[in-house]
């Protein structure tokens, strides 16, 4: 299917819709739709949160509402159908009955005449059988506009649904010669409150932060959402081998916790199950938390995006066992020398043939700081 500028620009403001649910629809992807009439917005609608309905139900819904989008002077302002309309949606529809039915469905009973979507849902339940069904039914569609806008919208969706983990994004504070803390430990606060704040969006839209045992002792973090406006907190994951996270930990409040541990221990696991946490062994040879098994064991728990807040041991761990997709460090104008404590805790190279290779894909100023992010080559 050839796509025209028109076909752009509403695919373009699905898009824009689809980022309204980006803190609050996990484990669902972020999905926005715009329904079209002779060239006339008719309706649209976003996928809020699980449970709720989907952006084309809610498309659909608001065309029988009142056609309160219809801007004044549209010819079809009022008239309340969806027959012989193009869709523009983020995401495929979807042709399994989950806790809603199927869309696919919905948009044949309307009678529209042609469906785009940006990219094919990789859910196995779905994952080309929506369009499919759109297409038996006698409806044009097509596939393919602005997917790579799409796909990075829903990129830990996609991880999970691809790779059964979520995308895992590590998040590092640091100075301009690249430390993360004093020799001492301390380490707040490098970057400004521009920067931390920025910090607390990229929490919001996570499905969980992570973090060691180590970060627990040295700063006691809550690692909850408050800078920014939240309609739900991500759930907090602790790698802690020996279960020695204390019992008055700030991250114990509240509950919302998951520690990963390779020894139980019948008394602390207790201890810490009253506090509300709960506990997950996933030990490995070396009597350490498996890493990798944790990142399955979070994709089987519905999480699509994690953000890992931690210090230069298990920053190191996670890169050595494969499982960082992205790095999102902060940079500030500072230095604090060569006792400190680095960002990674890697071992020494003797050849950069074996140097992990990264791709910049932003950069840009974060108050008086930078915020770059990577991915590798």
């Amino acid at each position: 299917m050839n796509f025209s500028a028109a076909d752009h620009t509403f695919m373009a403001r699905a898009l824009q819709l689809a980022q309204r649910g980006l803190n609050s629809t996990t484990p669902n992807p972020r999905v926005g739709c715009v329904v079209v009439r002779n060239g006339w917005v008719i309706g649209e609608g976003w996928h809020e949160q699980a449970g709720l309905p989907h952006a084309e139900a809610v498309a659909l819904n608001e065309i029988v509402g009142a056609g309160s989008l219809c801007v004044p002077g549209n010819p079809l302002r009022g008239q309340a159908t969806a027959k012989g309309a193009t869709v523009y949606v983020t995401l495929e529809p979807c042709s399994h009955f989950g806790r809603t039915p199927p869309c696919a469905d919905a948009l044949i009973e309307a009678g529209v005449a042609r469906v785009v979507a940006a990219m094919p849902d990789p859910n196995p339940l779905v994952a080309g059988q929506g369009l499919a069904r759109l297409a038996a039914a006698g409806i044009e569609v097509g596939s393919g506009l602005l997917a790579a806008e799409a796909t990075e919208l829903n990129i830990g969706f996609v991880s999970r649904m691809t790779r059964g983990r979520p995308w895992l994004r590590l998040k590092v504070a640091a100075s301009l010669d690249g430390k993360t803390a004093l020799n001492n430990g301390v380490s707040q606060w490098i970057t400004g409150p521009d920067a931390r704040r920025d910090a607390h969006a990229w929490r919001a839209r996570s499905c969980a932060v992570l973090t060691g045992i180590g970060t627990v002792r040295d700063d006691n973090p809550r690692l909850t959402v408050r800078e920014v406006p939240t309609t739900r907190q991500p759930l907090r994951v602790v790698v802690d081998s020996r279960l020695e996270t204390p019992l008055d930990a700030a991250v114990l409040e509240g509950g919302n916790v998951l520690i990963a541990a390779a020894q139980d221990d019948a008394i602390r696991s207790a201890a810490l199950r009253q506090r509300g946490a709960e506990i997950v062994l996933l030990s490995n040879a070396q009597g350490k938390v498996e890493l990798a098994d944790l990142m399955q064991e979070l994709g089987r728990r519905g999480i699509n995006e994690v953000l890992a807040e931690a210090g230069t041991r298990l920053n190191g761990s996670l890169l050595r066992e494969g499982c960082v997709d992205e790095l999102l460090i902060y940079q500030a104008p500072i230095l604090i020398g060569d006792a400190a404590r680095g960002m990674f805790g890697l071992a020494e190279l003797t050849d950069l043939a074996g140097a992990m290779r990264l791709n910049i894909i932003e950069r840009r100023a974060v108050g008086a700081d930078f915020r770059i992010r990577a991915r590798f080559a």
